[in-house]
């Protein structure tokens, strides 16, 4: 990229987010990039006495003008210039530039100027201490009896029945078509669907219309679809489904004993099968709870960011929202268009819905910036390096020689955009560790009816004792 000299850009004016400059390019620049353009080019002339690619660049010029070369030259170097001036003035872009090229001067100079909305600067106050309530994940008893229940169920038996009408419990093979005002409609149709009756997989009533109906009946079932159902062309009306029950079948679970916990694990009794996951499930609770605190933090400093902030950051965040869900849906051969049809929605809708996250993930980057430049925070080359090595180590999977390229390829690419990410976590970091968290009042709660409980029972354990 070019280095500018400071007096090459001036700043002509900044109103709210709109911000104007003037940048000069240096008429030297303009004419080593035209020769460049002629070097590349130069084969795509062709003037009867000349090799092809042979002929002058000043024959050319002489030929089709001056500035036959200029526009290109010109779109060559411009982007370089234009980010060093943006850096030379501290500004930070939101949206593309407007230019308006002026006439050049003797010297052949060329002033253009550039309007451009920039990202605005927030000021947040006594950010330092702010009260939220504190979050926490318990690992109880319950939870690790379920988790217990659903390796049991991993690993039971499908046991067929042909003797016997469906109940709840049961898993059923079913065919069926849905049909609205007499017509079949788009995603209603299913053959050799498995489904565990109870559920609630289906729409409601869908399910229990199964139960008492035995291997290879044929019936028709009645049912309504929800007013907020997904597709908005079938919410709120009755449907006719035609369903086939091919067969049913049960889970046949394995005995919760030492020897199960065995079968499925590195553990010998079941004791210390439970014990090793109450710790695991601790430390993922720990993560969970970390990251909650942060978005706790994080919601709570925003609260002070108007919402009057600029449409372009919006559109922005809700862009890059549908990039990514367009990756992952042509990961599972979908488009974007074809999943909003599915929903029976639209583009519109996506982002309307969308839109109040949108704007507190733009207000969260306002605010947290706001505290990164009042606490003047930094990034050394040296955590940069580090942050390089510990994204390396993620996709390294061991290898020593594919982490180390992993970090070449970081550290060449956008570093200045890695430096921003740690100044945020460290500005993230600094609000979590001087919050004051208090107590969630369903705790709270939660709390005092559990000692009012243990009175009453010790009351009643004493009055029996007496």
């Amino acid at each position: 990229m070019l280095i500018m000299e400071v007096e090459m850009v001036k700043l002509i004016n900044k109103e709210g987010n709109s911000v104007s400059f003037e940048l000069v390019i240096p008429a030297d620049e303009i004419r080593n990039a035209q020769n460049q353009v002629y070097l590349k080019n130069k084969k795509s002339f062709v003037i009867p006495g000349f090799r092809k690619g042979h002929v002058p660049q000043k024959m050319i010029e002489n030929l089709y003008g001056k500035d036959v070369f200029t526009e290109d030259a010109i779109n060559e170097i411009l982007p370089g210039l234009y980010d060093a001036a943006i850096k030379e003035l501290n500004l930070k872009p939101i949206a593309m530039p407007d230019v308006d090229f002026k006439e050049k001067s003797e010297n052949g100079d060329l002033p253009c100027e550039f309007k451009v909305e920039v990202e605005p600067e927030v000021e947040v106050k006594d950010y330092l201490g702010l009260e939220v309530e504190d979050v926490k994940f318990e690992v109880t008893d319950e939870l690790l009896d379920s988790l217990v229940e659903n390796e049991r169920r991993k690993n039971a038996r499908i046991i067929n029945v042909d003797d016997r009408a469906a109940k709840l419990g049961d898993r059923v093979n079913i065919d069926f078509e849905g049909f609205v005002d007499g017509k079949a409609f788009e995603g209603g149709k299913g053959e050799n669907q498995d489904l565990e009756l109870g559920s609630k997989t289906f729409i409601e009533g869908f399910e229990d219309q199964i139960v008492g109906k035995n291997p290879g009946d044929e019936f028709e079932i009645e049912v309504t679809f929800p007013e907020q159902y997904h597709q908005k062309d079938l919410a709120g009306k009755p449907a006719t489904f035609k369903i086939k029950l091919n067969s049913i079948s049960f889970e046949e679970l394995p005995e919760l004993d030492d020897e199960f916990i065995k079968d499925i694990s590195d553990f010998d009794t079941l004791e210390e099968y439970k014990k090793d996951l109450k710790s695991k499930k601790e430390e993922e609770f720990a993560q969970r709870a970390e990251v909650e605190r942060e978005n706790k933090v994080v919601e709570k400093l925003i609260e002070q960011v108007s919402d009057d902030i600029p449409e372009a950051m919006i559109n922005t965040v809700l862009e890059s929202e549908i990039e990514n869900y367009n990756r992952s849906l042509q990961m599972q051969g979908m488009t974007f268009d074809n999943y909003l049809k599915m929903l029976g929605s639209s583009l519109e809708d996506f982002k309307k819905e969308r839109r109040p996250q949108a704007v507190s993930t733009v207000k969260a980057r306002l605010a947290i910036e706001a505290v990164r430049r009042q606490e003047k925070i930094e990034v050394s080359e040296d955590e940069v390096k580090a942050e390089a090595e510990e994204m390396a180590k993620k996709y390294a999977d061991g290898d020593e020689k594919r982490q180390k390229d992993f970090v070449d390829m970081i550290l060449k690419g956008d570093v200045e955009g890695l430096k921003k990410d740690i100044a945020f976590k460290k500005a993230v970091k600094l609000l979590v560790e001087n919050a004051k968290f208090i107590e969630a009042k369903e705790e709270k709660k939660a709390k005092k009816t559990k000692k009012v409980k243990k009175e009453k029972e010790e009351k009643v354990k004493e009055e029996k004792e007496d």
